[in-house]
């Protein structure tokens, strides 16, 4: 094992965890970043994320020599896919350029018996694009390298533990293939390993975000439909969820992160006739985003009729969940974005993370001093207790629920 060669492909919130997981069972790995900073970051034995126990692990990985970060990639045994695939403009297309490009960076490197996955949230089909692009530049090498897909399974805040211990579906584009990848996985996932192929196992990604994006839109839904019905919706969600076979989701502010409200399109933009109920749960989500700034809004006149100034808002919880620092799709964000843009005064209190570009990024105390109406997006632990006596306060994802 120690005499084995790894390159990763992307340093971002999978990248690194997994390249630094990889790199403590004693595996020689090579990271590869596009962005200077974040290779000058890890090579102090430092991160550029927030994740429990990531830098402590990616320090000694560093130190014992088993871990180095660069611009480009080196020569190798397995090479890993790890980058962001966005949309191309407004349109939902899925954007396969990063994982192109990170293809063909390590084309000129790749040899006979190389094992290349890819483990980047893609549509169907993206890793025999891989395998056509590698044949195209090499054609040599047609039928004698390994290509496989195998998506992460993880929580921020549990992301190395859940990817040693989750269990992996792994889907080559031949047996063989499949078998290598297997092999190679073993060596540092301790959860059930399950064969597949490749275009199964991209899709099995994309499904379990889309489950989960329907669960949350019937949540989601329930919340603005109790509303209008004068419902206290959590009361209502746990009552229901005494049924035996009911187990109805939190609602919030909307959908966010790079998964759940991302792949449901991937599906949605190739098999547009078909995906009708998933189209119609990710227009609920996103919607839900809108709704919360209706309801500000509305708080917010209200307030300056009675005031006869304008309200000063507080947005509590940027982060796309409760307690990590992930900005990415964050509806909390959108909203508190949305209205600072529409002129609003707002105190924006994020405890995970440092500054902002835009907002006015606060301390939980100095906003409750100042703000009028506390606007509750995300559920971190820092908001538990806090004191909200004598302001409105708009409650979107469950803090005040008993």
């Amino acid at each position: 094992m120690q005499d084995l060669k790894v390159v990763m492909m992307g340093l971002g919130y999978i990248g690194l965890p997994t390249a630094a997981l990889i790199a403590g069972k004693g595996i020689q790995v090579h990271g590869v970043d596009i962005n200077p900073n974040t290779v000058d970051t890890i090579n102090q034995g430092k991160i550029h994320i927030v994740e429990p126990d990531l830098e402590g692990l990616v320090h000694l990985d560093v130190q014992k020599g088993n871990l180095k970060a660069d611009v480009k990639p080196a020569e190798a045994d397995v090479f890993l896919i790890a980058v962001p695939t966005p949309f191309k403009g407004n349109n939902h297309e899925p954007d396969i350029s990063y994982v192109e490009s990170a293809a063909r960076m390590i084309i000129p490197y790749l040899r006979e018996g190389n094992l290349v996955i890819l483990e980047s949230t893609s549509p169907v089909g993206t890793t025999e694009k891989i395998g056509k692009w590698i044949h195209e530049a090499k054609p040599e090498l047609d039928g004698k390298i390994f290509l496989a897909y195998c998506p992460e399974r993880v929580l921020p805040g549990r992301i190395l533990y859940e990817l040693e211990n989750n269990e992996r579906a792994i889907g080559g584009i031949d047996e063989i293939s499949t078998e290598k990848a297997v092999a190679f996985y073993s060596r540092f996932v301790k959860g059930q390993l399950h064969k597949t192929n490749a275009r199964t196992a991209e899709m099995c990604k994309l499904v379990e975000n889309s489950y989960r994006d329907v669960n949350i839109a019937f949540a989601n839904e329930l919340s603005m439909i109790s509303d209008k019905a004068g419902i206290n919706v959590w009361e209502l969600i746990n009552l229901a969820n005494k049924h035996p076979r009911v187990n109805i989701l939190q609602p919030g502010p909307g959908v966010g992160g790079h998964c759940i409200a991302v792949d449901p399109w991937f599906i949605v933009h190739d098999f547009k006739e078909d995906s009708k109920l998933i189209r119609s749960a990710r227009e609920v989500n996103n919607y839900k985003a809108e709704w919360v700034i209706e309801k500000i809004i509305s708080s917010a006149k209200s307030f300056k009729i009675s005031n006869s100034r304008k309200a000063i808002v507080g947005c509590f919880g940027l982060a796309y969940k409760p307690d990590i620092d992930d900005l990415r799709e964050s509806p909390a964000l959108e909203i508190a974005e949305k209205l600072y843009n529409n002129e609003f005064e707002v105190l924006a209190v994020e405890p995970n993370i440092q500054s902002l570009k835009k907002l006015k990024l606060v301390s939980v105390s100095e906003a409750l001093e100042k703000v009028d109406i506390v606007v509750l997006l995300v559920n971190h632990k820092a908001f538990q207790g806090i004191n909200l006596s004598n302001k409105i306060v708009l409650d979107y994802c469950g803090v005040l629920n008993k």
